[in-house]
């Protein structure tokens, strides 16, 4: 190996050679990559995943994550947490377990930093509203692969490889991704929310530490940062030199519970939902305003429209890439009078 390393290479040659005398025989290498939707030319510093991770780092849509919801529509207080805070907080579970498998972190970093980019203003209130009134469903994770393959960049898309398309479009329960990388992320979205809507729920009042059920905490943790700690532990400890991303039984079978327990006192709780309705019925207002008013929107999706793209489509493209802020400035500037601006 010593005489590759003496040959003349570039900065991500080497980065890949790295890669493959380091990491796991079971991680993902930036050199075996499949490819992107449409060729390019290498960079000379970056590895492909690593270039994945910046271009979804300067996209719009990135961006936009910062104003839109998680759980709690808006909420009193500086410290709850929003879609971009969610997004990071993946990131870094997914690169603590990542590196601790000796998987490939750039891979899991751009999945997880990819994964929610298409979604709706006001949390998956909006993506049901959405659901219901598009005749071709709205799914998030759908969409988050939209935004990067076609919405991006004013409609070029930012042309991300095949394995982080994959582990974006397949983070939800439903699917699988085919990388451990991507099963890394799947796993950690999970245990993200769950750590961070517990604290939440928490901090607005909803529950308390001493709420947790008792059968819960022995397995996981009677805090926040205890059930964290077990869920990371826990999935390196079981995955370790294996071809696949596991819990043990036992904490599987206590994250069952827990989502659970979280549905029942959190996800369905009025006081945390009291608002939802509300968001349903502004977000359904918009797409039929829009379906009627296609001028309105922006001319790359007019151009996707008189390509071919469905008119429900792009109303959907349009309203998915919204914050929650610039939805109801939408709503307010369309259908309430200016008189009664007080």
């Amino acid at each position: 190996m010593a005489s590759e390393w003496g040959k003349t290479m570039t900065i991500r040659e080497k980065l890949e050679l790295y890669e493959k005398e380091y990491l796991s025989p079971y991680a993902m290498l930036s050199m075996n990559s499949k490819g992107r939707l449409h060729p390019e030319e290498q960079c000379d510093i970056r590895p492909v995943f690593q270039r994945d991770r910046d271009r979804i780092i300067h996209s719009k849509a990135f961006r936009r994550l910062k104003d839109k919801t998680q759980v709690f529509l808006t909420p009193e207080g500086d410290h709850y947490r929003t879609r971009l805070t969610h997004t990071l907080e993946v990131s870094q579970n997914a690169r603590t377990i990542a590196k601790a498998l000796r998987l490939n972190e750039d891979l899991v970093e751009a999945i997880a930093l990819g994964h929610d980019l298409g979604h709706t203003p006001f949390g998956h209130s909006g993506e049901r509203a959405l659901n219901l009134v598009c005749p071709y469903g709205f799914k998030h994770n759908e969409q988050s692969v939209r935004t990067v393959d076609f919405l991006e960049k004013d409609g070029q898309g930012i042309n991300l490889t095949m394995e982080v398309r994959d582990g974006i479009l397949n983070h939800q329960t439903s699917s699988m991704p085919s990388t451990l990388e991507g099963k890394i992320v799947r796993f950690s979205d999970k245990i993200a929310y769950f750590h961070h809507d517990m604290d939440d729920a928490i901090r607005g009042g909803i529950l308390t530490e001493e709420d947790i059920p008792k059968e819960i905490g022995e397995v996981l943790g009677y805090t926040t940062g205890e059930r964290l700690d077990r869920f990371i532990h826990d999935i390196v400890t079981a995955s370790t030199d294996k071809d696949d991303i596991v819990m043990s039984p036992e904490v599987a079978e206590g994250m069952k519970k827990l989502r659970q327990f979280m549905f029942e006192r959190v996800y369905q709780n009025p006081e945390a939902k009291s608002e939802e309705s509300k968001a349903e019925m502004l977000v359904t207002t918009l797409y039929e305003y829009y379906l009627k008013h296609l001028e309105l929107l922006p001319k790359e999706l007019l151009v996707m429209h008189e390509n071919g793209t469905a008119k429900e489509i792009i109303v959907c493209d349009y309203i998915a890439a919204m914050t929650d802020r610039f939805a109801i400035a939408q709503y307010d500037e369309i259908f309430i009078p200016k008189s009664w601006h007080g």
